[in-house]
């Protein structure tokens, strides 16, 4: 049964003395210290505030201009993202979401004649260029009055009520997490001195993998079938059959009683109108997972449940989340510009043969 090994690896990927959330043995191959995101007895942090507080009773644009301490976002010119849609549309209907999110990000550093600026004031400003500019590009409609309701626009083929509202709870939601691959990808590139959109460009490389940014693309196909009449058993064995990767949507192991951020946009979820039948699959899936391997939903099992209720592609999960992440990415590389230049270039330790 799937379902049985999975939850073999599972307690055999755990370490009995570790503490809920302590890395896997052999992990990290850093220490970084942070003042961004933080968990503590199961709730993510940004700095002192609730991340599900946040979610819940601020908009995406209240935390970012909080976090970077700005009074707002400035956007690009409609002539910049002009050059940014065309690039995007050269790629041609076809192209993945995260392919088309990298050339925007190179279109919107070519029309800045500022990109090589290497003050640290300048990636808060590249960061809200990209935030604001990335959703608008997405957008055949135009720019909305804030990046939830653009990038609805963009991904979603028709209104629902609440739906920006959500889509601004995940944003809030996906901003950070410890020290992600591509969050460290960031850090590496920051290091170097790299430009905003250099640093992001690095990240969205370490992003675009089924283990970290395209996971959710997986879990919203598992409940597409569901919701379209597959057995919940029959469904997971096939994901889990085909992905080789475990459950897609569950498991966390920063958290020991599961992935608040999941929680939260559930529980969002729940209000929307016209969300049964997602959360029935949501539910008739996780009781499946819970009577065989105790591994609990995560955000991007949230995620699909989104784009899912707004009938957006199995690819939009991962937009949602890169774009959201693009302030933490930003965030990350303010910090190490404080740093000294360079210290994130490791050694290496020759394994090969000996030399003859």
């Amino acid at each position: 049964d799937p379902l049985e090994v999975e939850a073999f690896a599972h307690r055999r990927r755990r370490s009995p003395s570790a503490a809920p959330g302590s890395p896997a043995p052999g992990t990290p191959l850093m220490v970084l210290d942070t003042g961004l995101a933080h968990i503590e007895d199961d709730e993510l942090h940004y700095r002192e505030r609730s991340a599900a507080r946040l979610a819940r009773g601020s908009s995406f644009e209240e935390v970012v201009t909080w976090l970077w301490d700005v009074p707002a976002l400035r956007s690009p010119s409609p002539a910049d993202l002009v050059v940014a849609r065309r690039t995007i549309e050269a790629l041609g209907p076809t192209a993945p979401p995260v392919d088309r999110l990298i050339v925007a990000v190179a279109a919107l550093a070519a029309t800045d004649p500022l990109r090589d600026d290497s003050d640290a004031s300048q990636l808060v400003r590249v960061g809200a260029r990209l935030v604001t500019g990335l959703a608008a590009a997405l957008a055949p409609a135009g720019q909305e009055p804030d990046v939830a309701r653009t990038l609805w626009g963009a991904l979603a083929p028709h209104d629902l009520p609440g739906g920006p509202r959500l889509l601004d709870a995940a944003l809030v939601l996906v901003i950070d997490h410890d020290l992600a691959v591509s969050t460290l990808a960031a850090r590496v590139a920051a290091s170097a001195r790299a430009s905003g959109y250099a640093v992001v460009t690095a990240a969205l490389g370490a992003f675009d993998a089924p283990l970290h940014g395209t996971a959710s693309r997986a879990a919203a196909q598992l409940l597409r079938a569901v919701r379209d009449g597959d057995a919940p058993s029959t469904a997971i064995a096939r994901a889990v059959r085909d992905g080789g990767r475990g459950i897609p949507g569950f498991g966390q192991p920063l958290y020991a009683a599961g992935d608040m951020r999941a929680s939260v946009l559930l529980e969002l979820l729940r209000d929307a109108p016209h969300s049964a039948d997602v959360l029935a699959s949501v539910d008739a899936v996780a009781d499946e997972v819970a009577r065989r391997a105790d591994v609990r939903p995560n955000l991007d099992l949230a995620l699909a449940a989104l784009t899912l209720w707004a009938d957006m592609s199995d690819d939009a999960g991962s937009v949602i989340f890169a774009i959201g992440r693009i302030v933490g990415w930003i965030s990350h590389a303010v910090d190490e510009y404080d740093e000294r230049p360079m210290r994130l270039r490791p050694r290496g330790r020759y394994v090969g043969p000996a030399p003859e």
